[in-house]
């Protein structure tokens, strides 16, 4: 099966997984206690009112006619109007989630290098001082709590140390570029603007640093686990006893199939950190996506709540199919029984 087939199966099938995560969602925010027009206008806002929200919101009309006007609408591109912003959905995605995708992408290319490098040099040599750190490290690492990171680096680089910036995404006086893409560091190239990029970048250090430690420390635990039961395969010792080069064994036969069990877990810490972000979001002051979300379940907004978590759903979808093609790519057996079936 050619892989552009492959990936058109998967992006089929993700439409059905999607749409019964907007039914579940759909409905989820819409039996949840508290009427919304009531939330939305006060306590002091008179009923007249209410009831003319809720018959624009279409509240007062059957479960399904209400979802199915929404499925309607968003195939459009139309995701309703924010009750509490009121601006369209779509623009308030458009305003917060570049930022978010930023900050998430920012960690990645942090934690995925640490990962493999801490992993590899963890299982290569096992049983070592090295190793026995590496093993406390991701147990405290998967075991704390990410804000618990945050207020940590709050006081030591806010407080203590005051090395990084802690707040929002820019420094007082610096202007801000043009707004093109939504994220800052390419708007800031865009517009050559190099004091903005680089005082944008220390801006992302300490939220991407405190978002990437849980899953450095997963996926440098999977990686290591990887590597030591890779060695004692009878192809990694036989390459050894013929006297090839160590580096070469690991990086031509060791790392890859190693890595699989990292990789099929990025998937999930993707999607994870794009969900999550709302918590190193609020504490460092970080515009995002993650931080709107939050605020729209709390007021129960209910176009931005669906939004957000369909947003995150198909991202989800997005990120498995990539990981899915990596996979493949890195074990030469799933390639084949592709091409079998």
């Amino acid at each position: 099966m050619k892989i552009t087939a492959y990936i058109a199966k998967r992006l089929f099938y993700s439409i059905f997984v999607l749409l019964g995560l907007s039914m579940f969602i759909f409905t989820l925010s819409r039996v949840v206690p508290g009427d919304p027009a009531r939330l939305a206008l006060g306590p002091l806002a008179p009923q007249w009112a209410v009831d003319q929200l809720r018959e624009k919101l279409h509240l007062n009309d059957p479960l399904p006619v209400q979802y199915v006007i929404w499925l309607m609408n968003a195939l459009r591109g139309d995701l309703g109007e924010s009750i509490v912003s009121k601006r369209p959905v779509s623009q308030d995605v458009l305003t917060f989630f570049p930022a978010s995708f930023e900050l998430v992408m920012f960690s990645t290319i942090i934690s995925v290098p640490l990962a493999i490098l801490i992993g590899a040099l963890a299982g290569r040599r096992a049983n070592s001082i090295f190793d026995n750190i590496v093993r406390v490290f991701s147990y405290v690492g998967i075991a704390v709590p990410t804000f618990v990171w945050a207020v940590l680096a709050l006081f030591l680089f806010g407080y203590l140390w005051k090395v990084l910036p802690i707040m929002g995404q820019l420094s007082v006086g610096i202007r801000r570029p043009p707004v093109r893409t939504g994220m800052m560091s390419i708007d800031a190239l865009l517009a050559g603007r190099w004091d903005a990029f680089v005082d944008h970048l220390k801006h992302m250090i300490l939220p991407a640093l405190c978002m990437s430690v849980g899953r450095i420390a997963q996926e440098a635990r999977l990686l290591r686990a990887g590597i030591i039961e890779n060695l004692k395969k009878d192809y990694i010792v036989a390459a050894i006893s013929y006297g090839i080069p160590e580096r070469r064994v690991m990086m031509t036969y060791l790392l890859k199939p190693s890595l699989i069990p990292m990789v099929s877990i990025m998937a999930l810490d993707l999607a994870s950190s794009m969900g999550g972000s709302f918590i190193i979001e609020t504490i460092f002051n970080w515009p995002g996506f993650g931080r709107y979300g939050m605020w729209a379940m709390l007021n129960k907004d209910l176009n931005a709540v669906v939004a957000s978590v369909m947003i995150v759903g198909i991202f989800f979808a997005l990120f498995n199919i990539l990981v899915d093609v990596i996979i493949a790519y890195l074990d030469p057996r799933i390639r084949v029984m592709e091409r079998a079936s």
